[in-house]
């Protein structure tokens, strides 16, 4: 399936891609691989360095942890895992930037390996993050050495099925941006000297054959999303950048922070060669809705005494670890308190996994499916799929409904890839 990937170029101009689910959340993926169940295309699933890793990340699972859990998901759903490309993102010395290059980049070297050893078929290398003693920014020729580095190191351990990769970096760090407004478009000479540095490194470290499996530069078309606000994507200032994909017939662009794109957005980034869309806070984000929209029903329907008081864990879970919030909200007290909930950049995904959390989603779930959801109720804080239920086309039941939310917000990336 990992062809398919390397065929992305040859479809340039048409409305024809592929979306990346980025995200470890179970509900998350059963409901992308539920949504995808009709298209023709792989599905792809990737994690960040940060995330997975071979310390376990922040979701405390290895590469080989993840696939396996991918796949025992799929066959929960009843979807074929030979249809499922895993992929690793920002890959390189990002969760080690506080040591020294040395000791950052020989963990990299690690992390890349592991990756290509569980299966991985789409490797992003992304050294473009100075660690302790580099200088800043990190020159372009370093960043290019580096990745070829990682490449050797993912070459060495390929095997009979090498996988493909993706260069460059235009993005905010890995899960999500600090400052909004740093949004300038790629400059067309700036993605032009991107692939050449690369490509004379990888050719430096004797990997002309993996160059040319080199599928995609990642670049900024001008998307982003902050607290409460969209950059939209504007294709006549993306116009002169997509022209450098007319000097590379075998590459394409990789968006990143695509989330929450408008669906003619969506259309325009595909078409105009940014064949690699990667979403995920705008997935959990929607589940995030759901599952507050059935606390809204529980607290209706449930005596206080039995209630699973979600929403006052999930905020005690998080203040009391503050660390993967507290650095992107600023504020008073009070803003503080809305956008642990309600921003854009939901950095509320972070703690569904938390044992406390847990519990009470499952309480919160046990609840509804005792009681029942009443129509007039899903209608008042669940329209959308109140009228799927009404139709026949939706189980009334908790977790048909989350899922659900979280297809609706696929279902964009899916018209958009012709999928």
């Amino acid at each position: 399936m990992s062809s398919y990937l390397q065929q992305l170029a040859h479809f340039r101009g048409a409305q024809h891609g592929i979306y990346s689910v980025c995200s470890a959340h179970p509900w998350v993926l059963k409901a992308a691989m539920l949504r995808h169940a009709g298209c023709a295309v792989p599905l792809l699933i990737e994690a960040t360095c940060n995330q997975v890793n071979q310390f376990g990340g922040y979701t405390g699972m290895t590469p080989a942890d993840f696939r396996d859990a991918v796949h025992d998901i799929a066959a929960q759903a009843g979807f074929a895992r030979d249809r499922i490309l895993l992929g690793g993102d920002h890959l390189g010395p990002f969760p080690w930037q506080h040591l020294a290059a040395t000791e950052a980049m020989a963990r990299a070297v690690d992390l890349v390996r592991s990756f290509v050893q569980a299966g991985y078929s789409k490797i992003h290398l992304d050294a473009s993050m100075p660690c302790l003693d580099d200088p800043h920014p990190l020159p372009d020729a370093t960043i290019a050495e580096r990745a070829a580095r990682l490449c050797a190191a993912a070459e060495a351990v390929a095997g009979s099925s090498p996988p493909v990769y993706v260069v460059g970096t235009e993005v905010p760090t890995p899960g999500g941006a600090v400052d909004e407004t740093e949004l300038a478009v790629t400059a067309p000479e700036d993605a032009e000297r991107a692939i050449r540095v690369h490509r004379e490194a990888f050719a430096a470290a004797g990997l002309d054959a993996a160059w040319k499996r080199v599928i995609a530069l990642v670049v900024q078309p001008g998307v982003e999303f902050g607290h409460d606000r969209v950059h939209h994507y504007e294709p006549a200032r993306a116009q002169s950048l997509c022209g450098v994909l007319a000097n590379h017939p075998n590459l394409v662009f990789e968006a990143h922070s695509t989330d929450y794109q408008m669906p003619q957005a969506l259309a325009a980034l595909v078409r105009d060669g940014f064949a690699i869309l990667k979403v995920g806070p705008a997935l959990t984000f929607a589940m995030r809705q759901a599952i507050f929209a059935l606390v809204a029903i529980e607290e209706e329907c449930v005596e206080p005494s039995l209630q699973s008081h979600l929403r006052q864990t999930i905020e005690g879970a998080m203040l009391n670890s503050p660390g993967q919030w507290q650095k992107h909200y600023t504020g008073s007290p009070e803003e503080q308190r809305r956008l642990r909930v309600h921003s854009y950049s939901d950095r509320i995904r972070y703690y569904w996994q938390s044992a406390e959390v847990q519990h009470a989603v499952a309480k919160l779930v046990a609840n509804l499916e005792d009681c029942g959801i009443p129509e007039t109720m899903l209608s008042d804080f669940l329209p959308a799929p109140y009228a799927k239920v009404r139709m026949g086309a939706l189980e009334n039941s908790p977790i048909p409904l989350v899922l659900d939310a979280i297809g609706n917000a696929l279902d964009p990336y899916i018209a958009a890839c012709g999928c």
